[in-house]
């Protein structure tokens, strides 16, 4: 069975049909940048360049990089343009890619169900968090494999600032960090996530994750096991689409 995911960055919006039997792409993935300033209707634009680059027309999952309750509205906005905050993203996609039934779920929450299910999660049971590193820091918790939804772990507060303005990627290389000295900042931030939830397993996702044996190893004083995602940068389509998939069964099961 293929659905089609897209996965909403900071810096890029990509997407392509997903093979939902093995969480693979089953075909190459389309990306365009995002827009600056990331507005709603700017990345509506973006979303719908990648899904007409395939000609898809079906169901599509998206991701989005904030808070997203009742599976439509957002509630924050930290990485995109603020006039995101309270919009019916189901109603603004739907209504830019010609009704197409869309579903809309957090990033890195659909990173984690993607891991979970086809990558470094896989019978993980007790509490393991995701955490993608990218423009910001996206997490998702679960618990015995249940989600906890809408986490945001990258906003807790790490030398009097947002974790994810001192420890994303983006802070690497905004800063101009040594891989050494970036890891150093990481460390930091883990022991403090540690210190609130006492994991079994972190797993490290985003686009840094093709690059975990250059700082990984870097990392010490952690308890717990601490593992690349094995989905990589695609996590977030793979996720987006299993949960599309997930609604329409429910939508067919109504019908």
């Amino acid at each position: 069975m293929q659905i089609f995911g897209v996965d909403i960055g900071g810096s890029g919006i990509k997407g392509a049909p997903v093979d939902l039997d093995g969480g693979t792409l089953a075909q190459e993935r389309c990306k365009v940048l995002t827009p600056h300033p990331a507005t709603p209707d700017g990345v509506a634009d973006g979303v719908k360049q990648v899904v007409d680059h395939f000609g898809w027309t079906g169901p599509v999952g998206l991701t989005f990089p904030g808070v997203v309750t009742g599976g439509a509205t957002v509630r924050t906005a930290a990485n995109v343009d603020k006039s995101w905050i309270d919009t019916d993203a189901r109603v603004l996609f739907g209504g830019r890619l010609g009704g197409l039934p869309v579903t809309v779920v957090n990033d890195a929450d659909a990173a984690g169900v993607a891991e979970m299910q086809f990558g470094a999660g896989q019978g993980r049971r007790g509490t393991v968090i995701l955490l993608t590193f990218g423009t910001g820091i996206g997490s998702a918790v679960f618990v015995d494999g249940v989600l906890v939804p809408n986490t945001e772990l990258g906003h807790l507060e790490l030398n009097g600032h947002d974790a994810e303005k001192r420890a994303s990627s983006k802070a690497k290389d905004d800063h101009d960090l040594t891989w050494q000295q970036w890891a150093h900042r990481v460390q930091k931030y883990l022991a403090h996530v540690e210190m609130l939830f006492s994991p079994e397993l972190f797993i490290i996702g985003g686009g840094v994750s093709r690059k975990s044996d250059k700082f990984l190893h870097l990392i010490e004083g952690i308890e717990a096991e601490i593992v690349p995602a094995q989905l990589q940068n695609n996590a977030g389509i793979v996720g987006a689409a299993m949960r599309a998939a997930q609604e329409d069964r429910g939508r067919q099961g109504r019908g």
